[in-house]
């Protein structure tokens, strides 16, 4: 079956007189999938039309057409806006044009998923140069949103991921049906903590709390501060149980990892 290229849905005329720029996380202070997804809108378009230091991304009248990555490392994208250049603002390094959206497009921004292995470090490619190959993998009945709960054994988010997707339906089902043992992953620096949850709401409970707070009460996190937390903490679930199980049984296999872990010697376990 032939493959459908990304300019089989649009139609665009002219491609010379088109760009495409591939959004991708590429520090720890920019994942633009993770902006889309908080709604934020006005950020996305800002680094849309960002110029760079010594470069202009565009020409004045010039099309765009924004792609933003999916997941690190992988070859999904999202369209999620498709406009035309009206003035040049002439700066560097900040947002660099004015901008209207067409709007005759409107109704595939978060819903057109493409395929796209960009071979070259440049972000902004002439469309006219890889148009042709960008596959289009699927059409969304709604606007993107992945964050259906993916099975406990694959739970590994952020603390920003955490705060969105903790009270989306599917995650507080699972998580306040099950007592476990999870895990919090430092990214600054490896060192691990490794919690339980048996009280109430179980991980839920527990995982909410360090929404709130950060550190759910332990000594050695409060000690890193709540902006280190939510820039650098993963959370994960080791091991998970019915909630009829005996605390104590959940209690031992949390030591038990602490020590296959050494969350005490290396991490932030205090006992």
């Amino acid at each position: 079956m032939e493959n459908i290229n990304l300019n089989d849905i649009l139609k665009l005329d002219n491609l010379g007189n088109v760009k495409i720029r591939f959004n991708l996380m590429f520090d720890e202070n920019w994942n633009p999938i993770e902006v889309f997804k908080n709604g934020d809108y006005q950020t996305m378009l800002g680094g849309q039309y960002w110029n760079y230091k010594n470069r202009k991304s565009y020409k004045l009248g010039q099309i765009t057409i924004g792609l933003v990555r999916i997941k690190p490392n992988e070859n999904l994208w999202l369209l999620f806006h498709v406009g035309k250049t009206t003035k040049d603002l002439d700066k560097f390094d900040d947002v660099g044009y004015e901008f209207e959206t067409l709007l005759e497009y409107e109704k595939y921004f978060g819903r057109l998923i493409v395929k796209f292995e960009n071979k070259v470090q440049a972000m902004i490619r002439l469309a006219e140069t890889v148009i042709e190959d960008i596959e289009v993998i699927q059409i969304l009945p709604n606007t993107f949103d992945n964050d259906i709960f993916p099975g406990y054994d694959k739970v590994n988010i952020t603390w920003e991921e955490m705060k969105r997707v903790i009270e989306k339906d599917t995650w507080k089902t699972a998580l306040q049906n099950q007592k476990g043992i999870y895990l919090l992953t430092d990214r600054s620096n490896g060192k691990k903590y490794v919690g339980s949850a048996y009280g109430e709401h179980m991980i839920l409970g527990r995982w909410r709390s360090y929404i709130k707070s950060g550190h759910g009460g332990n000594v050695r996190l409060k000690a890193l501060g709540f902006d280190h937390i939510r820039k650098y903490f993963n959370y994960s679930i080791l091991d998970i149980y019915k909630s009829s199980t005996n605390d104590q049984i959940i209690i031992e296999k949390e030591n038990w990892w602490k020590d296959v872990l050494q969350s005490r010697k290396f991490g932030y376990n205090e006992n």
